[in-house]
């Protein structure tokens, strides 16, 4: 069962209305599902959207955010649990920690090395929790064709590939992340391969 889901996504609110519509939804949703948000602890862009409609709407957020960030993202006072870590190392690991599943919305560089990094914990099988990508208006088409072409080139297995689980709509991709079964993943590496 999901607790809670940890969201990543920009500070910033993007150029499409689409993306912080869809994160005020992902919001709404996940508190009327019962379920918690840990987030990165801003209160602007689609960060702050998705907390505000998940504080709005009776849910729990949890927000962690780097001390040396606090001035930069500019802290949400209004999320009743703000934790103030020490690096991104820290933030990272918290939020893993905290989460039960894990979506990534749009955003930019932070956004898709926070993600990648726990995509690839579980590659290696350090967790084995869902991994979901919020495609909305296509975002993520380019990181989808790179991890594609990846698999051609035999870097990624395709079994490692299926641990992302993608979708355009938030409510049904959270439904797939509830539903959610880890596929049997062979060795990240074998011994004939090195």
């Amino acid at each position: 069962m999901m607790k809670r889901i940890c969201v990543f996504c920009g500070s910033s609110s993007g150029t499409s209305p689409a993306y912080l519509q869809t994160a005020t939804r992902l919001g709404e949703i996940i508190a009327a599902r019962g379920i918690g948000l840990v987030y990165g602890g801003a209160r602007c862009g689609l960060m702050g959207a998705v907390a505000n409609a998940a504080i709005e709407n009776g849910g729990e957020v949890i927000g962690v955010i780097p001390e040396a960030l606090i001035e930069k993202e500019i802290a949400h006072v209004g999320v009743s649990d703000l934790r103030i870590v020490g690096s991104m190392h820290e933030r990272k690991m918290l939020m893993s920690d905290l989460a039960d599943a894990f979506i990534a919305m749009p955003g930019g560089m932070g956004t898709v090395e926070e993600f990648c990094e726990i995509l690839t914990w579980a590659q290696l099988g350090l967790h084995k929790k869902p991994c979901g990508l919020l495609n909305v208006e296509d975002y993520y088409h380019h990181l989808i064709s790179f991890l594609d072409h990846a698999v051609a080139e035999r870097f990624v297995k395709p079994e490692h590939r299926s641990l992302l689980v993608i979708d355009e709509e938030p409510q049904r991709l959270i439904e797939r992340l509830e539903s959610y079964e880890m596929p049997a993943v062979s060795k990240w590496i074998d011994r004939q391969d090195t």
